[in-house]
């Protein structure tokens, strides 16, 4: 296996690992916003609020997301930087379907990350009616920042990879 091939087989690997990681952040998102609006409809009718456990939960699903994602971040500083440090002759055309394939698993990523943001504005959306308890939701709003910047990198790495392979293929390729 080349230098390459394997970076190539670890950053899809890992992409495909993020993009589970950042579906289940949304899918427990959607699930916190449920949560939140049945409080809210309590306070609205001066109901005693029957979920005591929400802001402790939340918070806790806060830290635990912060926490996924600084362990991802040394990962893709590093296959970044490998990546840019090959030369486009090292991306050779026998890479070029598995550069799309990492080109794809980026996409998905991206269609997970855009299931994360409107979770979050979704979120946001209660929580600026929400007083009742202290969240961290600036904590949330990091990770999601962060969880945007981060696939945009990954699209632009996926993509230029794809594009050094396909250059290499040469012109019978086509």
């Amino acid at each position: 296996m080349t230098c390459c091939e394997e970076l190539l087989t670890n950053i899809s690997h890992q992409c495909d690992l993020l993009r589970d990681e950042i579906a289940a952040a949304a899918q427990s998102l959607r699930e916190f916003n449920r949560r939140l609006e049945q409080i809210l409809q309590q306070l609205r009718k001066n109901i005693d609020v029957r979920d005591g456990d929400f802001a402790t939960q939340f918070n806790d699903y806060c830290l635990a997301f912060r926490k996924q994602l600084d362990d991802r971040e040394p990962f893709w500083t590093q296959a970044r930087a490998a990546a840019r440090q090959s030369k486009d002759r090292d991306w050779t055309a026998d890479l070029a379907l598995a550069a799309k394939g990492l080109n794809s698993r980026a996409k998905t990523l991206s269609r997970a990350c855009d299931e994360l943001t409107t979770a979050y504005d979704l979120f946001a959306k209660n929580y600026k009616n929400f007083t009742a308890a202290k969240l961290n939701v600036w904590l949330l709003t990091s990770c999601q920042s962060d969880v945007e910047a981060l696939t945009g990198k990954i699209l632009f790495l996926a993509r230029e990879i794809a594009k050094k392979t396909e250059k290499n293929r040469g012109q019978n390729a086509f």
